[in-house]
């Protein structure tokens, strides 16, 4: 085969091949979307309480979006048991992770990289406290759990209801204090499945166009140049960017 036969091959060849790579590219655009980290992360917490929590006595109920004064709330997860109501919120992310209870903000740190992201206990908190006015149910009997799935590290001291993977399970097995009776479980689950929006694609956009124009009002506040911390962010924040002093743009 000559060169011009050679070079006439390639050319053919190689249309032939990219249309064979476009499936892979897609796949991998899919898998790095949040969508589907979203998706993965939900089906970890899904497959953790189907495993290891009792269908008799802990009843799962998964994406339920809830109408609120000023749009609507969606919560990953509830579990609804004797022992209190769980209110579950999933992070599918990697890295190291840097935060407390009290911090606004968190820490996301991949190397180099670092980010930081709402508190996910304050993200929780609306869930807990709409589904609370819902059920009319006390603080005693409604917990707030955070699940961390997909390689990550919690870097400093976690509460006890901020957990990686499976670790959730532990945390809502340790609850051994019955706060429900069995009447009241079942009305709580009916309460939770005739004041959930129903699961279309409309209900599902509304919430979506909510929770971007929460983020974007959150991202019009000034940030500290430095450290990209929200204005009036607290002292350890202000340390982690370097600073010895308060400033008014940190």
């Amino acid at each position: 085969m000559d060169h011009t036969q050679l070079l006439h091959t390639l050319q053919n060849a190689i249309p032939t091949a990219i249309w064979y790579l476009i499936p892979f590219f897609l796949v991998a655009a899919v898998i790095k979307s949040p969508w589907f980290k979203g998706r993965a992360g939900e089906a970890v917490v899904n497959l953790s309480a189907k495993l290891f929590l009792d269908k008799t006595r802990y009843h799962l109920i998964k994406n339920v979006t809830l109408p609120t004064e000023d749009g609507t709330t969606q919560i990953d997860h509830i579990i609804v048991s004797r022992y209190g109501v769980f209110v579950v919120e999933t992070k599918n992310m990697k890295g190291w992770i840097f935060g407390n209870a009290k911090q606004r903000y968190w820490t996301q740190k991949i190397f180099k990289y670092s980010q930081k992201f709402q508190n996910p206990l304050h993200q929780n908190y609306k869930h807990v406290k709409t589904l609370q006015s819902l059920l009319e149910l006390s603080d005693e009997q409604v917990f707030s759990v955070v699940v961390f799935v997909g390689d990550s590290t919690f870097k400093t001291p976690m509460p006890e209801n901020v957990t990686h993977g499976g670790g959730y399970v532990r945390y809502i097995k340790a609850q051994t204090e019955q706060r429900l009776s069995d009447v009241e479980v079942q009305k709580v689950i009916e309460a939770i499945e005739s004041g959930r929006l129903a699961a279309t694609s409309k209900n599902h956009r509304k919430h979506v166009a909510h929770a971007k124009a929460i983020a974007a009002k959150k991202s019009s506040k000034p940030r500290c140049p430095k450290c990209r911390g929200m204005v009036g962010a607290s002292l350890l924040q202000q340390r982690s960017c370097h600073m010895t002093t308060a400033r008014p743009e940190c």
